[in-house]
């Protein structure tokens, strides 16, 4: 038995692959036909390769649990999600669109906040921020960009389109993911590669070492960079090792760098102090450094904001830059963007309700069992209320906490996110909700990655897509040719 496609039934959601008509979407249609020509035991087959390839390249991520940190192979479906050409194009227009304007809001507001003063955005939005940082004030990164790596979380609506649905700019993860996914499918479908315009995505390291060469305070030819991370209990570690081996830099921890009298950063090497021009940091503001935030932390640099304000190291995200990661100042971004740019937005943002504003809290508390309840700082998906998937009892302590802070809340509809075949068993497909994050950089240049990390529900009818809580991921295809995915 092969796939039967007139059995898959996507339940009216949009779905990436199949039309409403029962066909293969036009940038699908190579790899649908192709799928249903393969047996159950060739399915199968692929699915074990799959995994014998995850573990033969240590793909993992680590699960913080309260039995402690349990280091689970990368949960992977062999099916690709295809977009056509021509939609990205419009969606990289978007992103590029969306983080120049955002950067430039970061550094208004540690330079004039002209946009308070013009009543864009409340004063105590940003004075309540949890990521604002003092500290920073009156700092001007070069080419003024603070987030120099943002990936932003994509959705598609019942209507097909793509919404941004977060926007991740302080130690963004995932993109290590991306590109193994694309490793491990050439080696599942390698055949679907050589005829399919399948849209390339190994350039990224390049491009992030590029980004990352044009932030350099020393104009030389070959500056120092070095991959700074919290070390290798963190669940993003993997990542970390894997980018500082493509870039050919360095993979340091805090205690491998010193802050000279000179203010300058040096890497402790056999052959003595190496000075550092630029650190891709992927540990948070408040570890950086504890002459500055947390008095506790090992794992940061004593005297590294130091060094940063006094313009002899870059730091990639520049400290500060998650005060636009704020989930509430995620549904002024619009805003943001025509306030700067003087342009519409390329993308829209997902309906927001802000708690802080009385008839938009009357409003969810109202209908709390129909919305998504954030809490404006988390991330992994933590600290949320799916209201149709919630019990009576959990909508109340909601409740509860929205009145004691508002600020912290923003509510979403529930959507109706799209759908992709997912192989669930020998031979078997089902629909899984998925979202996609792709990966903006900002230096000198600005690029996008063709594509994204796509992460899946892997449970039947979750919304719930983070690896951390269940969520599996596949490789994301641009396909070159054909027009738009119509619904």
């Amino acid at each position: 038995m092969s796939i039967d496609w007139n059995q898959y039934d996507p339940n009216n959601f949009f779905d990436e692959l199949i039309g409403e008509n029962g066909e293969a979407r036009v940038s699908a249609e190579r790899l649908v036909e192709h799928l249903a020509s393969l047996d159950e035991g060739e399915l199968e087959a692929r699915r074990q390769m799959a995994e014998a390839t995850i573990h033969e390249m240590g793909v993992s991520f680590t699960v913080y649990t309260e039995e402690g940190n349990i280091d689970r192979a990368w949960p992977f479906d062999i099916i690709p999600r295809t977009i056509s050409k021509q939609q990205w194009e419009t969606t990289a227009a978007g992103l590029k669109q969306r983080l120049k304007a955002l950067n430039m809001f970061i550094g208004d507001l540690y330079d004039k906040q002209q946009i308070i003063k013009d009543g864009i955005i409340p004063e105590h939005i940003i004075r309540d921020s949890k990521n604002f940082r003092p500290e920073c004030i009156g700092m001007k990164p070069a080419h003024g960009v603070w987030a120099h790596i943002c990936g932003t979380d994509l959705v598609r609506d019942s209507d097909g389109e793509f919404y941004v649905l977060e926007d991740n700019l302080r130690v963004p993860s995932g993109v290590a993911y991306m590109l193994e996914n694309r490793s491990i499918t050439k080696r599942v479908l390698p055949e679907l590669f050589e005829k399919e315009g399948i849209m390339p995505i190994g350039d990224y390291p390049s491009r992030l070492f590029d980004t990352l060469v044009s932030i350099s305070p020393r104009r030389i030819k070959r500056p120092e960079i070095v991959v700074m991370t919290p070390g290798i209990f963190n669940s993003a570690y993997f990542e970390h090792a894997y980018l500082a081996q493509q870039m050919g830099t360095e993979l340091v921890e805090g205690s491998d760098l010193v802050v000279g009298d000179d203010d300058c950063v040096y890497m402790r090497t056999i052959a003595g102090l190496e000075r550092v021009d630029v650190i891709y940091r992927r540990i948070d503001d408040m570890f950086l450094d504890p002459e500055v935030f947390e008095k506790e932390s090992v794992l940061g640099v004593p005297g590294l904001m130091r060094a940063w304000r006094a313009g002899n190291v870059a730091l990639a995200n520049a400290p500060g830059a998650g005060v636009a990661d704020d989930k509430v100042v995620y549904a002024y971004v619009p805003d943001i963007i025509r306030y700067y740019l003087k342009e519409e937005p390329l993308i829209q943002n997902v309906k927001t309700y802000l708690c802080d504003d009385p008839e938009h809290r009357q409003y969810v508390i109202d209908y709390i069992a129909e919305l998504v309840v954030k809490p404006a700082n988390e991330s992994g998906g933590y600290g949320m209320l799916i209201g149709p998937h919630s019990t009576k009892k959990e909508q109340a302590h909601f409740i509860k906490l929205i009145k004691a802070d508002p600020r912290n809340y923003v509510a979403q509809p529930t959507l109706a996110l799209s759908t992709s075949p997912t192989l669930v068993g020998k031979g078997v497909v089902e629909p899984r909700h998925l979202d996609l994050r792709p990966f903006i950089l900002q230096g000198k240049n600005s690029y996008v990655t063709t594509g994204g990390l796509t992460r899946v529900a892997m449970k039947k009818g979750s919304l719930v897509v983070n690896s951390s809580q269940g969520g599996g991921s596949k490789d994301t295809w641009i396909v070159n040719g054909g027009t738009a995915d119509a619904i």
